[in-house]
């Protein structure tokens, strides 16, 4: 039976594809794997493979055109095989499914058997997709266990994404019969997480009652649901922190913490499968400074681990890996799109902040008033942006998108890498405002609670490594941005005022643009006005 081939959606942010280049002509034989084509999608071309086998009966899209992603791309099916009906309503996997499948009137699959259905009141709950481009999710914590019942709006599990750790709730009722996502796992966007559904029900014809994923059959492992319970609990209990496993901890017990400056690692918890509560935080006490020997148990009511002594032989190479986590996975796809896609250059100036200094020091002189020098970095940029439009913009292939609204973004470093909150409309806000929300979002980003919505749109992006002593970098464009902002440290040393030499407060900022949007004088120009506007802030206020 012939197979219709769409256009393939290459790149999380891709609407449309071109075909640069066919690589096999209509009649020609296609082995799987061959390479049909090559297609230009929105950060690069790419080729593209074929899945199936047989002859290239038809070619959708010429060379050259463009079309968005599920337009029909080509057939291909046995030489001499009537594909009309295709050509003329298959340009989507619908439609070539309804051409040759009767619709049934509810979902049947058969069975060895008999044939078995999904009953109306069981559930089957997939990966859920928490961001734009969260393509696969980490269980980090189950808040339910096989057997509980569940109400609509209770948390069943708290899930990793590529940017946060989400809470996931329920929008059904009944009991929790099957997991199939063990904690600590990671899968595909709309694999089977969980079934929620009456007492008693057969777990295994609901789960034969779909095509079965390869993850889900490895998880049953061919036993009952209670079985496949009880191994996943006896796992869970088995692991410790000191076996190296993934740290298992509440939002709340995170939070406090990370501003007590504790080390989960060195925290034993008591809740439920060793989760870290609040209660074992408050409880903590630090462990001694004299480190034990291996296998010394601890005195009595103490509730850190044993700190275990490795001892490495001379001259023996010694390593460890760490699995990565989903936002570091994502940043690294990201960082490197934006790298080899868009053509950086950089350009740099040194800043004269004795006008900020002395400025900061009179606005924070106000009753709750306080504002960084980030925040004043940020609100000149914003300014700055709309002056110059073209750096305020998007690289669309065919056109150039110019933002109308400026939303700056700003770096945040967390535990697992990078997220940029983003200000909404900066150059409306004050800068007693953009320091508001810069400390809020900043604060909630490194406890992993802030929403999706609030790390999208950005127009513009600064990244600052000042208060680490670094005096100067250059960034990756975050894309879809056309360029972003470095920030060093401010610092002291000699400088020419008036003909002499004296003590100054100086600050090197460098911007990293894309020569395809942003050419070298308009670079320039935007940092000749931030700078103005940074050395002599009053201007920002008017």
């Amino acid at each position: 039976m012939a197979e219709v081939i769409n256009m393939p959606r290459l790149s999380d942010t891709m609407e449309e594809g071109t075909v640069a280049k066919w690589l096999k002509n209509v009649g020609d034989k296609i082995e799987e794997g061959d390479i049909l084509a090559e297609i230009e999608t929105d950060k690069a071309t790419m080729e593209f493979e074929s899945f199936h086998e047989g002859t290239l009966l038809h070619i959708g899209i010429p060379e050259g055109d463009g079309a968005p992603v599920d337009t029909l791309l080509a057939i291909i099916g046995e030489e001499g095989e009537d594909i009309t009906g295709l050509i003329s309503g298959g340009s989507s996997t619908q439609a070539v499914e309804e051409a040759t499948v009767p619709e049934p009137a509810e979902v049947v699959v058969s069975t060895s058997q008999a044939e078995v259905s999904i009953p109306d009141d069981v559930e089957i709950i997939k990966m859920p997709r928490l961001s734009d481009t969260m393509e696969e999710g980490t269980v980090a914590t189950w808040l339910k266990q096989v057997g509980d019942e569940v109400e609509e709006g209770d948390i069943l599990a708290e899930i990793e994404t590529d940017k946060a750790t989400m809470e996931f709730e329920s929008f059904y009722a009944g009991h929790l019969l099957y997991i199939g996502i063990k904690e600590g796992e990671s899968a595909p966007v709309d694999e089977v997480l969980a079934i929620i559904g009456p007492k008693g029900t057969d777990v295994d014809s609901v789960l034969n009652a779909k095509p079965k994923t390869e993850e889900a059959s490895k998880a049953s492992d061919n036993l009952p649901a209670k079985e496949t319970a009880v191994e996943n609990t006896e796992t869970l209990e088995t692991k410790t922190v000191a076996e190296g496993q993934r740290i298992f901890v509440s939002p709340l017990a995170r939070k406090i913490a990370e501003e007590k400056g504790i080390n989960l690692k060195e925290v034993q918890g008591s809740g439920d499968q060793g989760r870290i509560v609040k209660r074992d935080i408050e409880n903590y006490k630090p462990v001694a400074a004299s480190v034990r020997e291996v296998g010394e148990s601890p005195t009595k009511g103490e509730t850190t681990p044993v700190v275990q002594q490795s001892v490495l032989a001379v001259g023996e190479e010694h390593f460890e890996e760490v699995k990565n986590s989903q936002m570091r996975k994502v940043i690294a796809k990201r960082l490197s799109e934006s790298k080899f896609t868009a053509p950086h250059y950089y350009l740099m100036i040194e800043v004269d902040m004795d006008n900020a200094k002395a400025s900061r020091v009179q606005i924070n002189g106000l009753p709750d008033t306080k504002i960084s020098f980030n925040d004043m970095v940020v609100k000149a940029c914003a300014m700055a942006l709309k002056k110059h439009p073209q750096v305020n913009t998007s690289w669309n292939g065919d056109t150039t998108r110019y933002n109308q609204h400026i939303h700056v973004g700003v770096a945040v470093a967390v535990e697992d890498g990078l997220v940029v909150p983003v200000l909404k409309f900066t150059d409306q806000l004050s800068l007693t405002q953009i320091g508001a929300q810069v400390k809020d979002l900043a604060g909630r980003a490194r406890i992993k609670k802030l929403t999706p919505a609030e790390m999208e749109g950005s127009t513009f992006t600064v990244s600052n490594l000042g208060m680490f002593g670094i005096l100067e970098f250059t960034s990756i464009i975050n894309q879809p941005n056309s360029a972003i902002l470095s920030v060093g440290a401010i610092i002291d040393k000699p400088v020419v005022k008036n003909g002499e030499i004296v003590v100054g407060s100086t600050m090197k900022v460098s911007l990293a643009c894309d020569h395809r949007t942003v050419d070298g004088a308009t670079g320039a120009q935007f940092l000749q006005t931030l700078r103005s506007y940074l050395e002599n802030p009053v201007t920002m206020l008017a």
